[in-house]
């Protein structure tokens, strides 16, 4: 495999509110060694450090609501500048309109697209039993992935606690955002060939096997 290639490769993940988008841009950014760039992560960082940024932005994710585009895009423009950016990343939770998209069309050529398609009854099982660390944002999962010890993170020893929007009226509404505002960037990728669907139906690591094959497939086409 050309590692070179690997190491210039500009990919986008796209997928519904629990589709593990998160989890799998881990494991790329890991496995291919390029940069992972989460929109989320960022946010919360700003949240929780109650920047201007972050108290402007708490008040639509508490509701289920996007943060509008024009906050994202200055924040994502900054972190793809930045030095372990210019040659690769990985984009999670960016973009998420039409507008992010086109906005992202001009700065970067992005190379793929991973689109995880998960059943809607599964995501809001899967957000309503999340549970987040305060301290270092480590994420667990009640059934699929609990902490050894109930309500303590397994990495700081911090307190666990449920998001406002991973609640379950929160969740219904952020699906339904979803569906609105961002699903249709599935139907502007595939048009522009770019898109690769994955069943997201699945385990963490089923998932994950699917996703390199498909890397290393289009790797190899180049």
């Amino acid at each position: 495999m050309n590692k070179n290639k690997v190491g210039n490769m500009k990919i986008v993940i796209l997928g519904a509110p629990g589709a593990g988008k998160g989890t799998q841009a881990e494991l790329i950014a890991k496995k291919y060694d390029i940069a992972h760039l989460s929109t989320g992560e960022i946010l919360r960082k700003n949240i929780i450090t109650r920047t201007k940024l972050g108290k402007k932005a708490q008040t639509y994710v508490n509701k289920g609501k996007l943060v509008p585009d024009d906050i994202i895009i200055n924040l994502m423009k900054e972190k793809m500048r930045s030095k372990e950016c210019k040659k690769a990343f990985i984009l999670d939770g960016f973009p998420r309109t039409i507008a992010q998209a086109t906005v992202l069309n001009e700065i970067a050529d992005i190379d793929i697209v991973l689109n995880i398609d998960v059943n809607p009854s599964i995501l809001i099982k899967r957000l309503s039993g999340r549970r987040s660390c305060a301290n270092c944002g480590a994420i667990y999962h009640l059934l699929s992935n609990p902490p050894k010890k109930q309500g303590i993170c397994d990495k700081c020893k911090g307190k666990l606690y449920q998001r406002d929007d991973d609640k379950i009226e929160t969740v219904k509404e952020r699906l339904i955002t979803y569906n609105e505002q961002t699903k249709p960037l599935i139907d502007f990728y595939s048009s522009k060939k770019k898109l690769i669907t994955i069943n997201g139906n699945r385990a963490i690591e089923a998932n994950f096997k699917e996703i390199v094959e498909k890397i290393d497939s289009h790797i190899k086409s180049q």
